[in-house]
């Protein structure tokens, strides 16, 4: 199979063509989506857009004491994002901040929202804010219709199959809401509040409400209305709160957190806040959860600012590193063209942080011009998403894409739990939908996720594909060839008589010609000696 048809995937799977632009194959599926959405008269906004409203504001891990509540965590910005606060150029403020899919400041869109979509608030990974105006408020309004992800990834097709039932997917991140857990909420009697790393409390306060839209995109119910729902709705969540009350964080939080997934039961884990830099302590706690049979999801970037230099923990080996493409199928937010880093699946993540992938899944490893891996992509922009309070929320950006993500993951371990955290990365990038080029691709890796393809077909330990298991069938007998001597010996007398006869006819043939030839010639002697005479 030639770079040119998609390559060899990891773990097998299949390539395809592209027929259209670089991320045509990508972007069909998705703009189907969105003409069967807008058939519907869905709320959701155009593809396109950007913007959460706030900015990200990742820092660097921090030496100090991590500063008191409410305050960003020391640490210096990534380069080219503004600080934990400090919103970003031409964004607005979170309050009011019309849906993704409006108008940012300054930016074109691809179309004006639909009439009632710029009522929804935006959700954001930091609440710069939080300090004059408390934490972030509830929406006031639901959506009754799915979003355009919900459409592209179809999770619904194979919920016979695997809802994620018996699957913990922790949440690392800002928290998330109790009230989510309970009653009539997205996520009533699947989510467990764990620890609280910076504050007081627990994880089931969240000021930000980041981590409340995460956990609704990775496991929320299906709402009676037919609105936005999880991918998998069966699955448990775990909320590991590790940033401050504005959404800040830094490595040994992080590192914290993710310690605490694995000590918890997790067997996926999305990381929501990215680091600019690595830290040792970071490493170490990849590799010990990645040794726990814990697989990290990450996002390749903040989720308001594209960035050249890799961010952790997706940077790490060991992390299945996400990027978000709209509804065209081309990549959004958080990523920069530029080569290097270690597939998701390449190795522990141990204490030395590399980020060069060395065994069976460093294919994962990006072209040379980047610096950011990608290992698949999934959508990542004009997301809809219960919040704190249950109201819908819009958002954008690679975290919420790295929750849809880690939802698919569920939906694979619900229906193959035995499989390893390699096996596991392998089958989400080996079924990933193709964009058509050499692979991975710098922007999109291999392409994005598919839940029908990744569960659809069962994972042994061994990493094989198999098809699911028959109903019960008796075995097979396969009757030994007929006797040939028979048809053998008739063959051979039929071509001797043939061949016989067809000795004779020769003869024959033969004896006549000689006879015309005689009588020919004796004709002609006669007619010579009269003339003569």
């Amino acid at each position: 199979m030639s770079a040119g048809d998609g390559g060899r995937v990891p773990g097998g799977g299949r390539s395809r063509r592209r027929d259209g632009g670089r991320f045509g194959r990508l972007g069909r599926p998705a703009a189907a989506a969105v003409c069967g959405l807008a058939v519907l008269g869905t709320a959701a906004g155009p593809a396109g857009a950007v913007g959460t409203g706030v900015a990200a504001g990742p820092t660097v891990p921090a030496a100090t004491a991590v500063p008191a509540t409410g305050a960003p965590v020391a640490g210096v910005p990534v380069a080219g994002v503004p600080a934990a606060g400090v919103p970003a150029a031409g964004v607005p403020a979170a309050t009011g901040v019309p849906v993704s899919g409006a108008p940012t400041a300054g930016a074109p869109t691809a179309g004006a929202a639909p009439s009632g979509a710029a009522e929804l608030p935006a959700m954001g990974q930091t609440l710069s804010d939080v300090r004059q105006n408390g934490c972030r408020k509830p929406a006031t309004r639901t959506v009754d219709r799915p979003a355009w992800s919900q459409v592209y990834l179809r999770p619904d097709a194979v919920w016979p199959l695997s809802r994620g039932a018996g699957v913990t997917v922790a949440v690392i991140g800002s928290g998330v809401d109790a009230s989510a857990g309970a009653g009539s909420g997205a996520l009533a009697g699947r989510l467990t509040l764990g620890a609280r790393l910076h504050g007081e409390g627990d994880a089931g306060r969240d000021c930000v409400g980041h981590g409340t839209v995460l956990a609704g995109l990775v496991a929320g119910r299906r709402p009676a209305d037919g609105g936005p729902a999880g991918i998998a709705p069966g699955a448990k969540v775990l909320a590991v709160a590790a940033t401050d009350d504005a959404g800040s964080t830094n490595a040994d939080l992080l590192a914290r957190g993710i310690r605490a997934a694995a000590d918890g039961g997790a067997r996926i884990a999305v990381v929501a806040t990215p680091i600019a830099e690595p830290a040792p302590a970071l490493a170490e706690a990849v590799g010990y959860a990645t040794s726990k049979g814990v697989l990290l999801v990450a996002p390749v970037g903040p989720d308001t600012q594209s960035v050249a230099a890799p961010v952790y923990p997706a940077g790490y080996p060991g992390v299945l590193a996400v990027a978000g493409i709209g509804a065209d199928g081309s990549p959004v937010g958080g990523t920069a063209p530029g080569g290097g880093g270690g597939s998701a699946a390449s190795g522990s993540g141990s204490a030395a942080g590399s980020t060069a992938g060395s065994t069976a899944g460093s294919s994962a490893a990006v072209a040379a011009g980047r610096t950011s891996r990608v290992d698949v992509v999934a959508p990542g922009e004009g997301l809809l998403a219960a919040g704190p309070g249950g109201g819908t929320f819009t958002a954008a950006g690679p975290s919420y894409a790295a929750a849809l993500v880690a939802g698919v993951a569920a939906l694979v371990l619900g229906r193959s739990p035995s499989l390893t955290v390699e096996q596991l990365a392998d089958r989400l990038r080996s079924t990933a939908y193709r964009p058509g080029t050499a692979l991975p691709d710098p922007l999109v890796g291999w392409g994005a996720v598919d839940p029908v393809t990744a569960v659809g077909t069962a994972v042994t330990a061994a990493g094989a594909d198999a098809a699911a298991p028959a109903a019960t069938s008796d075995p097979v007998v396969v009757p030994p060839p007929p006797d040939r001597t028979a048809v053998r010996l008739a063959s051979a007398v039929t071509g001797a008589s043939l061949g016989g006869a067809a000795l004779i006819g020769l003869a024959a043939v033969a004896v006549r010609v000689g006879r015309d030839r005689r009588r020919n010639g004796a004709g002609t002697g006669t007619g010579s000696g009269s003339g003569a005479g």
